[in-house]
């Protein structure tokens, strides 16, 4: 542990650093000033972070004893510039007073100190205050690596999650794109497609319960469940029907917990001229016509994951050249208003404009003009597809 005993006597300092010594505290430092405390931990001679302040950099030090009165740079100067680095203010500090006024110390306190000894010192109960200083410090140290590590695994879990999406397809008669926009690291939207043969072409959008990693999990168990019964079952029915049926194999330890999520899966039929779907209690996709019109797919029923058994209807599309597909999940309707009822007919507005001779990029920027990533609350993807 490195203690730093900052006072304009040297006395006090020499009486303080001997106790700390006989203590089993050896590892001290002295500053006779404000000033060259600012010194010692990297700062400007005004108490500010030079342009070339190491991130983390302030020689290990686990606690300052500050006295509280000094000449120039006095100790709730030092102690406010202190609590102002990001770098510097999880170092607590003691302060160290010959002073009884009351509104002095709670100024220090309110000041960035945690605690504070009085002139002359008592050394059972300096080394108290230090142990309960150094507790609270070996505590938030801990957090603190947590929160890091914590923050290292959620960056790669989101890494993760963006490489099991689906790439864009460009074809000479289909192209397949997505927006996708998290609310947080972590996101519970999915969106995944599969080329079945020649003609053919299965795509799905799925919303998970919730945000952040139980749903990001849940998203990579639907994931790996769709991606196999999208090559192996093609029939939207029966997609779904797998889904809800591998959905309850999740077993969880509080069995008040069930998570469910809504999908929209559709099987693209090019020789045909059709699509299949089937909606999971997900909002309706939009059918934009090449003559400018704009088609609802059906509403859908329950979620998947709820019942055991769901009662699924099939619903069928003509599509022709020209026609653009789009796919969304809820976050997407909040963009386009507030009240349930009318999102729907708004979102059919916003996306009249944007059919197939418009470009991904002008409906993207169409409709996310007023999303804000700081208030974003929930999960935003579009899936967009093209007949050609």
């Amino acid at each position: 542990m490195r203690i730093v005993v900052v006072d304009d006597n040297p006395m006090n300092i020499t009486v303080v650093k001997e106790i700390l010594k006989r203590a089993g505290y050896k590892d001290t430092l002295a500053a006779a000033s404000g000033t060259e405390l600012f010194a010692l931990l990297g700062l400007t001679a005004q108490g500010n972070e030079p342009e070339d302040a190491s991130g983390n950099d302030h020689h290990g030090i686990d606690l300052i004893l500050l006295d509280m009165m000094m000449p120039g740079v006095d100790g709730i100067t030092a102690c406010s510039a202190i609590q102002e680095s990001p770098r510097l203010r999880d170092i607590p500090i003691i302060m160290v007073t010959a002073i009884g006024d009351s509104k002095k110390l709670a100024e220090a306190l309110d000041a960035g100190a945690i605690d504070y000894v009085t002139k002359p010192i008592n050394r059972i109960e300096l080394l108290a205050r230090i142990r309960v200083a150094l507790r609270l410090k070996e505590q938030k140290d801990w957090h603190k690596d947590r929160d890091r590590r914590v923050t290292e695994e959620l960056q790669l879990a989101r890494e993760v999650q963006t490489a099991v999406l689906s790439p864009p397809i460009e074809e000479e008669k289909i192209t397949i794109n997505a927006i996708y926009r998290p609310s947080e690291e972590l996101s519970g939207d999915l969106y995944a497609w599969n080329r079945i043969d020649d003609n053919r072409y299965g795509i799905a959008v799925i919303d998970a319960m919730g945000h952040g990693i139980s749903s990001s999990l849940v998203c990579m168990f639907i994931a790996s469940v769709l991606k196999d019964a999208m090559t192996k079952l093609i029939e939207p029915k029966s997609v779904i029907q797998e889904l809800n049926r591998r959905a309850g194999q999740l077993q969880f330890a509080d069995q008040l917990i069930q998570y469910y999520f809504t999908g929209l899966y559709m099987l693209v039929d090019l020789s045909k001229g059709i699509v299949e779907y089937v909606n999971a209690g997900h909002p309706p996709g939009m059918l934009l016509r090449s003559d400018g019109s704009v088609e609802s797919f059906s509403q859908g029923g329950v979620a998947i994951g709820m019942f055991d058994e769901m009662i699924l209807e099939k619903h069928t599309l003509e599509i022709s050249s020209g026609d653009r597909l789009i796919l969304v999940t809820d976050g997407i309707l909040d963009l386009v208003g507030e009240v349930e009822d009318d999102q729907m007919a708004n979102l059919k507005q916003k996306l009249r404009p944007f059919g197939g001779t418009t470009s991904h990029l002008e409906l993207e920027e169409a409709l996310f003009e007023s999303d804000n990533e700081l208030d974003r609350s929930d999960d935003r993807c579009l899936v967009m597809v093209d007949i050609i």
